[in-house]
């Protein structure tokens, strides 16, 4: 379907709700005693939460993080924005200067700001800091509890602002744990959990902020929250940059992509997280007030995270690489791109996202690597890396959008990608074969004689983009001979991906900083030290579960140098190879946030002309959004 047949079909399926009269009040069922241009509405990605009244986010439960928590009550050391932040992309937060490390990256030390308070009037100091560690060393199983054992020999303050952590070995990314890009180890308030007998069952309800916001009330069966600009927001972080310009934020489930749209159209939502392309584009022609990161095509924030298929390789189906490799291979990026984005997506190849500061880093200066990569199907040797196929989608894109689409190879690729894998279904075979299927007919079976059965975890209409993507994977494989299934998780996803309860899902276990090369963000997450044993909880990031001694060696090495050194860029090359030789995952392309923001109460939005920030808001950084909103006139 061309781009203008699918903006004509998503104008005529939202039409007759668009002419509606857009009434300026607060739906979604707020409390309508908030005056309406005091208060910013966003949507909670997260949609309806199960458990609405949990707020201990340091223990993994089935509570909210993103409806307002982590964006507007918490705080940790520093920040570092993807984009160019409000100071420049890095941020001293509570910490009053930038880390400090010993000569063998063994010992940290992290000065504090003071005059700093929790919204109850206590003061923040160092004990928090060695409370938020402790507590959850002495409680495996919390959210931070595997990284924080693994790193940590001992913390200790020589004075009330003074925060040294003695590490078990060199760790020189140490302090990534305490820099927040989406979120990170917030600081938990001492005097709070000290009283508490387990940590790990306490719900944190009302919880205790040290941001400029605290939490006015929320709606018992998960579908809003909402927060209130302290009175005393001057003795918070976030009161250098000036005062957020909301008094009210309500952290909203919207509902379903079409419901999304109307409530912006309606003046009820101020910040959609995300929707997909069509929603998009029915905005960008009904409203005159809404607004996305670009004016136009591709409208979409591109996020520093890498949409993949991610495998669970401790199930005995993917723990063979050669497996992986078929599936990849079954696989036409062109139709992903096209279903998922209409287009609007930059494809990579490699475990790296094509945005930011990497493609410079990483796929400009692997493409000849690429172009001579050869996998063992057991019969032959073939050269699966296809350099045109980022121009083909463009090409594909031309006729029906015209001078939209760039002609300079250059472009091409910045905006569409570089290359991908060759679509080749007799490596496929050759390779499954390899590992011990076989295909009956136009089936195939594993190994055990059953019918290879493939399980595709998507989110449903929460990630309307993904899910496409999804849908679109498990038509090929299909297509194939295997028995794939689409599995709708919708709000489930975050608890089963960290269960394992997945065969394979569409989303990202590979995130960057963006606007720093260094991978650790993600990569360091990586170790084996931190994967899980069969049946119990995942710690962040690995969801694929990659045990890797290989991956191991680049890790412990890139713990040994500096954060800027670029050294750290040739291991992270040393990490790409590998990943495309192992295939934990199979990358597809970045993360496209369709984030539309209406300008109605609100204006100060960040966009590509105002990069201060990225509007996702979701983002824990999102925070630096509130101070520069101003009230609409």
């Amino acid at each position: 379907m061309s781009r203008i047949r699918a903006l004509l079909l998503a104008v005529s399926v939202f039409m007759p709700q668009l002419l509606l009269s857009t009434n300026s009040g607060q739906a979604q069922g707020i409390p309508q005693d908030i005056p309406r241009k005091e208060l910013l509405i966003l949507e909670n990605p997260e949609g309806t939460i199960k458990n609405a009244g949990w707020f201990n986010i340091w223990a993994i439960n089935a509570g909210s993080q993103s409806n307002g928590l982590q964006q507007a009550a918490l705080d940790t050391l520093w920040y570092i924005d993807p984009e160019s932040g409000l100071d420049g992309v890095w941020s001293n937060s509570l910490a009053a200067d930038m880390l400090q490390y010993n000569a063998d990256f063994t010992e940290m030390t992290a000065k504090l700001r003071n005059g700093i308070f929790w919204s109850d009037g206590v003061e923040f100091t160092a004990d928090d800091v060695i409370s938020t560690v402790m507590t959850q060393i002495k409680n495996p199983g919390m959210r931070f509890s595997a990284v924080l054992t693994s790193n940590v020999a001992s913390v200790d303050a020589p004075n009330p602002y003074t925060v040294v952590f003695k590490l078990k070995k060199p760790n020189s990314r140490f302090h990534t744990n305490f820099t927040v890009r989406w979120n990170a180890i917030w600081i938990m308030p001492k005097h709070v959990f000290e009283k508490v007998q387990d940590p790990a069952k306490f719900d944190f309800n009302k919880p205790v902020s040290l941001g400029s916001y605290v939490l006015n009330s929320y709606d018992p069966d998960g579908k809003w929250y909402i927060w209130q600009l302290r009175d005393d927001w001057q003795r918070t972080t976030i009161a250098r940059y000036g005062k957020p310009g909301p008094k009210y934020l309500a952290y909203v489930d919207p509902g379903p992509p079409d419901k999304r749209v109307i409530a912006q159209l309606n003046h009820e939502l101020d910040v959609i997280h995300d929707i997909a392309p069509e929603g998009m584009f029915a905005l960008a022609k009904q409203s005159k007030s809404t607004r996305a990161w670009f004016k136009g095509f591709p409208y979409g924030h591109p996020d520093p995270t890498l949409p993949a298929v991610v495998f669970n390789t401790q199930n005995e189906l993917f723990k063979n690489p050669d497996v992986r490799w078929a599936l990849a291979l079954l696989i036409d990026v062109k139709a992903v791109a096209m279903a998922a984005y209409r287009g609007a997506a930059t494809i990579s190849a490699i475990g790296v996202p094509p945005t930011g500061m990497h493609p410079a880093a990483y796929h400009q200066p692997m493409e000849e690597w690429l172009k001579g990569f050869e996998i063992d199907t057991g019969k032959r040797k073939v050269k699966p890396y296809d350099p045109t196929v980022g121009k083909q989608i463009a090409d594909m894109l031309r006729p029906s959008m015209g001078e939209q689409i760039p002609a300079d190879p250059k472009e091409i690729a910045r905006a569409f990608g570089m290359g991908w894998w060759k679509t080749d279904p007799q490596a496929a075979q050759e390779l499954l074969e390899k590992a011990g299927f076989s295909k009956r007919g136009a089936a195939w079976f594993a190994p055990d004689g059953k019918p290879f059965t493939v399980r595709v975890m998507v989110e449903g209409d929460l990630r309307p983009v993904m899910t496409r993507a999804g849908t679109m994977i498990v038509q090929q494989w299909k297509q194939a001979g295997i028995d794939a299934k689409v599995d709708v998780a919708q709000g489930t996803l975050p608890t089963r991906r960290a269960a394992g309860d997945f065969d394979t899902f569409i989303g990202w276990s590979v995130e960057t900083w963006g606007g720093h090369q260094d991978l650790s963000y993600f990569m360091d997450s990586w170790h084996s030290q931190f994967v899980a044993e069969p049946g119990k909880s995942q710690p962040q990031r690995n969801w694929q579960r990659w045990a890797s001694p290989a991956l191991d060696k680049i890790i412990e090495e890139t713990r040994t140098i500096g954060f800027d050194d670029p050294k750290s860029i040739e291991l992270g090359k040393d990490y790409v190879k590998l990943a495309v030789k192992e295939m934990p995952t199979i990358p597809l392309m970045a993360y496209n946030v369709f984030t539309a923001m209406d300008q109605t109460y609100w204006t100060g939005f960040p966009t590509s002309e105002n990069p201060y920030t990225d509007p996702v808001p979701n983002w824990g950084n999102s925070r630096s959004m509130f101070v520069k909103l101003k009230p609409a006139n």
